[in-house]
């Protein structure tokens, strides 16, 4: 009986042994490389970019923050968001309290209506498989306010709104993105929206995409006052407001984007080249690739430096002309910390502005002040006044920081490749000389000189003088134009002495390479497989660079 119970010990002994080896074997060698493998393989499906797992050590990785751009686009998406009767006589209207407001806290929605009542939906804009938004809320129906008139500041122009607040939002853990909030009235039908962003401040992500609104709102004419003369009754305004909505566009063909500022469509006037939007279009891109991205408003980079710095690289997309100090000081911190540059559009950094207390609320950063052509009249006279960067006594090129600036407007010509590094050009069939057809628009930069002297120019693109409005740098933004035979637009890079890279298209008109929102209603498609290729170099290199690498 002895020897049949040591027998058995010996072999549950064997057994045990034999366990724990297979276990230990499956830890450290082909169970947990496959793991690892498939992930990144998972992730190599979306961010081509994305760089595989070094093999040559297999111990536990440590948690990595899903990217949930990629996990929120697997949602259903809808185009429930798009207006189809949209309030182009003022049916319904509002808007927001903030232009930006970071996850779990709250927003408050002004809304203007004869109507009894109307709804309330909020979608989240993103690619959703091409649906382009997702719907995050059920129809919310409320009561119709019919609000008072706005009042006027006659000496400054501003038109500001004293609103009764119509419904407060507390933003859930939703995914940073931009928003829709959809108002569509209950008798008449008639729609418009209130646009915003969700933050999420605690989050790293790669690129941290800025919603232009400073521009947005300077050439918003709802109250019949803009920063622009010619969409302003008598006289352009110097003070204008976020406390009231967006006007739509000029062009009724464009009507579908009311209430969303220029995300969706823009407000140059009809005749111009066109009154499609670029913001949109590069969102839907940058989520349709799965790239890690995180949005803010310019205000943020006004009022929050520490946003900037819990990311790699900035992304300044579409027009994105009105700058305050603060904006400026904030993002040059960021580059010489490392943090790379993306000027997607043209035109950046071209007035200087200043921010306010709304006279009613007294929420800061409400109130844009800019004398712009009648700089003459600002009280300050030193380099806080609100002219063009590149004149006295502010003496600050846009080119010192973003390589290239401003120099006209409507042009609708071609891209041409001059000198570019060999990484942009990887994966492409570009070269010296290359031609991108129609992405040299609307609005187009070139080098002045003030660019540091490691600055590379990529495309050198010719247009007619003839049919575009150039730049007069002792007048204002909007000249009559200069008819010679040529002018030249320049696309850059170069790095900083932090290794950041600084990359600018020098072009709005670029970003209708990367996706076909607005075409054909507005514009004629010009999408461009190259030109996709390139912006993906780019980026690639934005969040690969080191201290060490250069261009």
């Amino acid at each position: 009986m002895v020897k049949k119970l040591s027998k058995r010990k010996r072999l549950l002994n064997i057994e045990r042994r034999n366990l724990l080896k297979a276990l230990l074997a499956a830890s450290l060698t082909p169970l947990g490389t496959r793991i690892v493998r498939a992930t990144s393989q998972s992730q190599e499906k979306f961010h081509p970019q994305t760089k595989l797992p070094s093999p040559k050590n297999w111990l536990p990785e440590p948690e990595i923050d899903p990217n949930p751009i990629i996990q929120e686009n697997q949602n259903p998406g809808t185009t429930d968001w798009e207006l189809t009767n949209p309030a182009t006589k003022r049916e319904i209207e509002g808007y927001a309290s903030l232009t930006s407001v970071d996850r779990r806290h709250k927003i408050s929605f002004y809304v203007n209506t004869k109507d009894p009542h109307y709804t309330l939906e909020i979608f989240r804009m993103g690619w959703y498989g091409g649906a382009g938004a997702r719907r995050m809320t059920a129809a919310i129906e409320l009561p119709g306010i019919k609000q008072p008139p706005p009042l006027e500041h006659r000496s400054s122009g501003l038109v500001e709104c004293d609103w009764q607040e119509s419904y407060i939002l507390t933003i859930p853990s939703w995914t940073s993105g931009v928003y829709l909030a959809k108002l569509t009235t209950s008798q008449s039908g008639k729609q418009s929206y209130i646009i915003f962003v969700v933050r999420d401040d605690r989050r790293k992500s790669d690129f941290l995409f800025q919603l232009s609104v400073t521009t947005y709102q300077a050439y918003n004419n709802w109250g019949h006052k803009s920063l622009y003369r010619w969409n302003s009754r008598r006289i352009q305004a110097y003070l204008v407001s976020f406390n009231r909505p967006y006007a739509k566009s000029p062009n009724s063909k464009a009507a579908y984007g009311v209430g969303a500022g220029e995300f969706l469509t823009n407000f140059q006037p009809p005749h111009r080249v066109s009154n499609a939007g670029w913001d949109y279009n590069m969102l839907r891109w940058l989520e349709r690739e799965g790239y890690d991205v995180s949005y803010a408003t310019n205000i943020d980079t006004h009022s929050n430096p520490e946003l900037l710095w819990k990311h790699k690289a900035f992304l300044s997309v579409g027009h994105d002309e009105y700058w305050s100090a603060k904006m400026r000081d904030n993002v040059e911190k960021a580059r010489n910390k490392g943090i790379s540059l993306g000027f997607f559009g043209a035109n950046a950094c071209f007035w200087q502005i200043r921010l306010d207390l709304s006279p009613f609320s007294k929420v800061p950063d409400r109130t844009i002040v800019a004398y712009k052509e009648y700089a003459a009249l600002d009280p300050y006279r030193d380099r806080r006044r609100t002219t063009q960067w590149r004149n006295p006594p502010v003496n600050l090129p846009e080119d010192s920081l973003i390589g290239v600036m401003y120099t006209a407007f409507e042009v609708d010509a071609d891209i041409v490749m001059d000198d570019p590094p060999d990484w942009m050009l990887a994966k492409t069939h570009l070269k010296s000389g290359s031609v991108l057809p129609g992405l040299l628009g609307y609005e187009v930069d070139r080098i002045y000189g003030n660019a540091p002297d490691n600055i590379i120019r990529v495309a050198h693109s010719p247009y007619p003088d003839g049919d575009a409005t150039k730049l007069q740098l002792s007048n204002s933004h909007r000249d009559s134009p200069v008819k010679n035979r040529t002018s030249y637009a320049d696309m850059t890079v170069y790095t900083a002495e932090s290794g950041a890279i600084v990359f600018a298209t020098g072009s709005m008109q670029w970003i209708w390479a990367l996706d076909d929102y607005n075409a054909p209603q507005l514009r004629k498609s010009r999408l461009n497989e190259d030109a996709q290729q390139v912006t993906r170099n780019v980026l690639r290199r934005m969040i690969e660079r080191n201290i060490n690498n250069s261009v």
